[in-house]
């Protein structure tokens, strides 16, 4: 069976780090198309796929014979472009944030729901390592109920940087809590289902900063268990990326997914190490000086695309349910609107 022709539009960060690589190393799949407005990223993505068709603008790219396509552009042009696809009749991913809002990212959905074409969402974190190491421990039932899961994703970042998702026109989409809210709130969604209310503090902290820098969430889950999210670019030392807090015990995660390090390296799935943590970031769970320590599983980031590619040939569901990311965009809203008027917000 020939390979299934992709179409990228975007070569930044999103398409060049994560989605071509990922596409070009999944058997069955080809990357055919790339677009690219910018004639440098244009030489560069010629130069990484020779055998790709690289075209200024998403209409030259929906003239080409195309299996599905991949949206990895800025933000704002998500929802755009996505329909875009669904009116060509060709299956697409759309990469995270799925829009900027929810009622524009339930639009996209209904119109992929009416025309019957396939759609899916690039939420690449629910195949994290350690995202999977927090799984395997819940399921094993040693935590007892759970009563707080906490998320840190941190970084250290004090000066903003020169590109789209630092600009502050809210049309753009920007700001941490867009860049890793939309992974962060979606991990917490899987792990424990909806989301009845949302307190949020979310501020701009950098000198000249125009977009939020400093975010913690509070989420009260319907299930009862409340998760605590943070995300930052003011992290400069080492805090635990997981903590799990149950009856009978808690489990503490440090390290984070080598997966995107591991990609920009030049490693692809199947390599040695593919995944693979420092054995020093395994988890530990226990109570007091009683604990174990709990190997971290491997990151599979490969996952994504091989059941896009099952799902596209008939043999399997699409990775991810564009609903669950409509949800977490109205937890993102509803942080977003607590932060603003300082209350919790009831969804």
């Amino acid at each position: 069976m020939a390979d299934l022709r992709a179409g990228i539009l975007g070569y930044g960060i999103g398409g060049r780090v994560f989605h071509a690589p990922l596409i070009d190393s999944t058997p069955g799949l080809t990357v055919a198309a790339i677009v690219t407005g910018n004639p440098e990223r244009a030489a560069q993505a010629q130069s990484d796929y020779p055998d790709a068709t690289v075209v200024p603008d998403a209409d030259a790219l929906f003239a080409l014979d195309l299996d599905f396509v991949v949206v990895t552009t800025p933000n704002r042009t998500h929802a755009e472009l996505a329909l875009k696809a669904i009116e060509h009749g060709v299956p697409v991913v759309v990469d995270k944030p799925f829009a900027r809002t929810a009622a524009e990212a339930a639009s996209v959905l209904e119109a992929a729901t009416k025309a019957g074409v396939g759609l899916t969402v690039f939420q690449n974190r629910r195949l994290d390592s350690d995202f999977l190491t927090v799984r395997k421990v819940i399921d094993s039932g040693k935590l007892g109920e759970i009563v707080r899961f906490e998320s840190r994703y941190d970084r250290w970042v004090p000066t903003p940087r020169d590109n789209w998702r630092q600009l502050g026109d809210p049309a753009e989409a920007g700001g941490l809590f867009y860049d890793l809210g939309a992974h962060i709130v979606d991990q917490a969604l899987q792990l424990f289902g909806p989301v009845t209310q949302v307190y949020a503090e979310i501020d701009i902290r950098r000198d000249g900063g125009a977009v939020d820098d400093d975010a913690f969430v509070a989420l009260h889950h319907a299930s009862g268990v409340r998760s605590h999210l943070w995300a930052t670019a003011w992290a400069g030392t080492l805090n635990p990326r997981f903590r799990l807090m149950g009856k009978q015990a808690t489990f503490t995660k440090f390290g984070l997914d080598v997966q995107e390090p591991q990609i920009k390296d030049g490693l692809r799935p199947g390599d040695d190490g593919w995944g693979v943590e420092p054995e020093s970031d395994a988890g530990l769970l226990g109570v007091g000086a009683e604990v174990e320590r709990v190997p971290t599983e491997t990151g599979r980031y490969e996952d994504f695309y091989a059941q896009v590619r099952a799902a596209l040939t008939g043999n399997g569901e699409f990775p991810v349910d564009p609903a669950s990311a409509v949800e977490a965009l109205r937890v993102i809203e509803a942080a977003q609107l607590s932060a603003k008027e300082g209350r919790v917000v009831t969804i």
